[in-house]
């Protein structure tokens, strides 16, 4: 998420604000009705009788906490101890840290950050990079292309979606895919993607929706910074300028907290902050004329023109030893990247440190900060790709570190948060449950 996109106001379904405010007409008319008959039973001797009857009837749900899901793109797992964060590790004394977030397959942003809001692995929901191609669609899926707001993209069941769903709305300060309208739903409020879009105003927005009564004040709401990780592709994850990123958003993390005490809702609301995630020259071993290259470095995702895979794959395999390269269908099954179509016919993966290029691009910008900074898209199994997770509020256990654990599993524990069923996923819901009172 690094491409901006034209700045909009807050969108807003009137639809459901208009279906909401009708049920909620109802019901309070139902009460009143129900009141009334009471009070008639009672003098008939009757009351024993109606209460038992009312007892059957389908009642709302208890108010619940409502759940802020933030994420700090690109923040590693040894920042909060490394950056003057003091905002986040108070955050975390008074709630869960974890010793890092293992991210799914392939560790970039937009499979990452989807996975955590639905649960599933990206060859399961379908983001399988940043970059696409689908033979079904014939389109290219770049995440700043028009093509990103096509839902036919977009698999599984976003936690926004399961959320409004099952009557509790939700809203997005940015989110991959939130800003389209996946499954029928998008959040009752939602913003397309603005990088340009000022901090300060982001968390302004967050606090400014919990500041509504009760009956409309989102049940769930995503927040998204990006500095920390444009810095450390910029400057690599040790330089003091990707420090500094950090310690700037935890600013912001500060003002946010403040924010929700000013408004007497700490004791109301679950915050969850997250994050998502050498040279190897191709065209020493492919003529780059006969390939389409999907999607580059450090998964490389690539088909032949002419259909010979088998061709393709002789070229490339056991050519430079940073890079393991496999056929689609003999990929390691740690991966949990298999039987999607949009995954191309050779897959290679970059070892941790090296990036794939051509020998053009480099001779052109060999001092391209992208050569020399951080990258992320490598296994998970890599300590340096964890990331973040930290989470406190009432629901959650006070000063508890706990071990890295999937990302993948956070869908099924933000679901029992805000009091719904959760979609198809594939998390385990026990790997969290130790995180709770």
């Amino acid at each position: 998420m690094k491409t901006a996109c034209t700045a909009t106001p807050t969108s807003k379904s009137p639809a459901k604000a208009d279906a909401r405010f009708g049920r909620r007409r109802l019901l309070g008319r139902l009460a009143a009705g129900l009141g009334l008959l009471g009070r008639l039973a009672a003098g008939l001797g009757l009351f024993g009788t109606l209460t038992s009857a009312c007892a059957s009837l389908p009642r709302q749900p208890d108010a619940v906490p409502t759940l802020i899901l933030l994420s700090f793109d690109g923040w590693r797992w040894d920042y909060t101890d490394r950056a003057e964060v003091p905002h986040l590790r108070a955050l975390a004394a008074r709630g869960v840290r974890s010793e890092g977030l293992v991210p799914a397959f392939p560790s970039k942003t937009f499979p990452n950050h989807y996975t955590i809001v639905t649960g599933r692995y990206p060859a399961a929901h379908g983001i399988i990079a940043n970059n696409m191609w689908d033979d079904a669609i014939g389109e290219r899926f770049t995440m700043s292309a028009d093509t990103a707001k096509d839902p036919r993209w977009w698999g599984g069941e976003p936690l926004w979606a399961t959320a409004e769903r099952q009557g509790r709305p939700a809203a997005s300060m940015f989110w991959p895919g939130s800003d389209v309208e996946i499954g029928g739903r998008r959040p009752s409020d939602w913003r397309p993607y603005d990088h340009e879009f000022p901090n300060e105003q982001r968390v302004a927005q967050v606090l400014t929706w919990l500041a509504r009564p009760e009956a409309e004040r989102p049940a769930f709401i995503t927040l998204y910074f990006s500095d920390v990780d444009s810095a450390g592709h910029t400057f690599g994850p040790d330089h003091a300028e990707t420090l500094a990123a950090a310690a700037s958003l935890d600013v912001h993390l500060g003002d946010l907290i403040r924010g929700i005490d000013r408004l007497g809702l700490t004791s109301r609301t679950n915050v969850i902050v997250v994050s998502d995630h050498g040279m190897i020259f191709l065209d020493d071993y492919v003529d780059l004329a006969t390939v389409r290259v999907v999607d580059w470095s450090p998964v490389l995702h690539i088909a032949p023109l002419d259909g010979d895979v088998e061709a393709l794959y002789r070229k490339l395999h056991g050519r430079h030893p940073a890079l393991a390269v496999y056929r689609r269908g003999d990929l390691p099954a740690r991966l949990r990247f298999s039987g999607h179509p949009r995954i191309q016919p050779i897959i290679a993966l970059a070892d941790d440190g090296w990036a794939i290029m051509t020998r053009e691009r480099f001779n052109q910008n060999p001092a391209d900060p992208r050569l020399s900074g951080g990258d992320h898209g490598y296994e998970g199994r890599h300590r340096s790709m964890h990331g973040l997770f930290v989470a406190a509020g009432p629901a959650f256990r006070e000063g508890a570190r706990v071990p890295a654990f999937e990302s993948v599993h956070l869908y099924e524990l933000m679901c029992s948060l805000i009091g719904v069923a959760p979609a198809r996923n594939d998390g385990d819901p026990s790997i969290t449950r130790r995180f709770l009172r």
